[in-house]
């Protein structure tokens, strides 16, 4: 099963490719976040954004990423299994 997970953005490498790097749970990948970059305010690094499969679906706040995350870990190996297919993706 694939869920959305929180991550946040710890550097936007190529907007004109719509690439920036993401750490969920420790893990850096690189994600596409085209969706998202013409939201109102933009994306910037330090934002959270949900992802699933390698795109930035959207932008949240911290706290909604917190609660997320939290609610997240609850589901145990489902949880594991998310952060695995996130670590196993194309590295950076």
């Amino acid at each position: 099963m694939c869920l959305g997970i929180p991550g946040q953005v710890v550097d936007i490498v190529d907007p004109a490719q719509h690439k920036a790097i993401a750490e969920v749970e420790g893990v850096r990948r690189e994600i596409n976040v085209g969706l998202v970059l013409g939201d109102e305010g933009g994306l910037s690094v330090g934002d959270w954004v949900l992802i699933h499969v390698g795109f930035a679906m959207s932008v949240i706040d911290e706290e909604e990423a917190a609660s997320t995350l939290d609610f997240m870990r609850g589901l145990g190996e489902l949880f594991e299994d998310e952060v695995q297919q996130f670590r196993e993706s194309t590295p950076l």
